[in-house]
């Protein structure tokens, strides 16, 4: 994939694009991408005007990339103009953290090896590049993307099980949950390493595990995979529009606003929290029905409703940094509301949106999948007082990963199966 140069400020030579690479995507390159796409007659789209700007913030320090990609190129001189890449800047108070420099060489007392290799809490310290690399695209994360995908095209009615239509599947779900998910996670702990450093300063980017300029050549690398696999998918389902590119790049777009300054839009509990929801079950299911089928309002209408229910979900993930957030004034539902109202507030967005699909369906004359879908709602409402509403801090991980979830994502594909019969 080429950078396109037309979009590019005249006074940079071609020789220092190599200093764009030091940071996490900008703005300006989802735009360019976009303006490219038309210019190229692939599909029309609305042009967005895009900031990244923002009067309230301080400054990370600049960006020290590897070496061996990026020496040399860290300052340009253009005329009187000095261009220096920075790292990523945070609306917050400055803080300081006190993450120890080194990631320890030995396991933890109680540290899992197993949950580092998931990315979740309680995971062993590990000095395995690699193994750190896959922890930080939090592969417990990508199931809801996989299972997205799986009920897109579920609901799609055109899904058969052949080879090719298989295969097609498989790359779409490599592209939603490793190269995709993968980047969104890889991402938000580059923007959250200043909170990292307060609640969970043991994870590798603030405790100087992983270098910045590797973080943010595997942030590129894993952006850069998965919007290519996406312009694969729609060649090979002889799309006219770019239809599964434009949702990949929509999703990226979405996961940079969501972590990154100006808009940071986890800042806002409600909006952020919703944006995540939409971003973990309305695109990967709309990218298996537009690969398989096509999306109509009815489709986009139920799974943005669904994402309510994602919504909650998010909410789960907030009451484990609710110290760093408090510290550097992100006004998530736990710190806006406390933690007592939060965890109501949580489960209730979880079971009322279920609850009004299971309407929707009895009232769509599919009574059958609408008691499925109830059957599945009533173990999630035991789990829910039987660990998460008694300690929604203590019992995030035991409540959403091993009990809650699997009957939510269950959920998902009868509702999916429902539409496409």
């Amino acid at each position: 994939i080429r950078l396109p140069l037309l979009f590019l400020p005249h006074s940079i030579s071609s020789s220092s694009l190599l200093t764009v690479f030091a940071s996490p995507p900008p703005l300006f390159l989802f735009r360019s991408i976009l303006s490219m796409t038309s210019v190229l007659g692939v599909g029309s789209i609305s042009s967005i005007t895009l900031s990244n700007r923002s009067p309230h913030r301080h400054r990370s320090p600049a960006v020290r990339a590897s070496p061996s990609f990026f020496s040399h190129h860290d300052n340009k001189i253009y005329g009187r103009r000095k261009l220096t890449v920075k790292a990523a800047e945070t609306d917050a108070n400055e803080v300081k953290a006190g993450a120890p420099e080194k990631a320890p060489a030995s396991s933890d007392a109680g540290g899992s090896s197993f949950n580092q290799l998931l990315g979740i809490k309680g995971a062993a310290q590990e000095t395995n590049k690699w193994k750190i690399r896959l922890q930080l695209t939090k592969p417990v994360t990508w199931p809801p993307l996989v299972w997205g995908v799986v009920c897109g095209a579920a609901a799609s009615g055109n899904f058969h099980w052949n080879i090719e239509d298989v295969a097609k599947a498989v790359v779409c779900m490599m592209m939603s949950g490793p190269c995709l998910t993968g980047y969104t996670q890889t991402l938000n702990d580059w923007y959250d390493r200043e909170i990292d450093a307060i609640n969970e300063p043991y994870r590798p980017i603030p405790s100087g595990a992983i270098s910045e300029g590797e973080v943010i050549t595997q942030i590129w690398l894993l952006l850069l995979g998965g919007l290519g696999l996406a312009g694969l998918l729609d060649v090979w389902a002889g799309h006219k529009s770019p239809v599964i590119f434009y949702l990949a790049l929509g999703g990226s777009l979405l996961s940079y606003i969501y972590s990154a300054p100006p808009l940071k839009l986890k800042q806002n509990g409600w909006i952020g929290n919703f944006a995540l929801g939409a971003s973990y079950i309305s695109l990967p299911w709309w990218a298996g029905q537009a690969l398989f089928g096509t999306l109509n309002p009815d489709i986009i209408v139920l799974t943005l409703l669904y994402s309510i229910a994602g919504l909650g979900i998010a909410i789960v993930n907030d009451f484990k940094s609710i110290e760093g957030d408090r510290a550097l004034g992100l006004q998530s539902l736990p710190v806006a509301f406390g933690i007592d109202t939060a965890k109501w507030i949580c489960v209730g967005a979880i079971d009322i949106t279920q609850l009004s699909v299971a309407g929707y369906l009895l009232g769509a004359d599919k009574p059958f999948y609408a008691l499925a879908l109830l059957g599945l709602i009533l173990p999630q409402v035991y789990f829910q007082f039987q660990y998460f509403l008694k300690d929604p801090v203590k019992n995030d991980v035991k409540y959403q990963q091993a009990s809650a979830q699997p009957f939510l994502i269950l959920g998902l594909l009868v509702t999916a199966l429902a539409i496409s019969h």
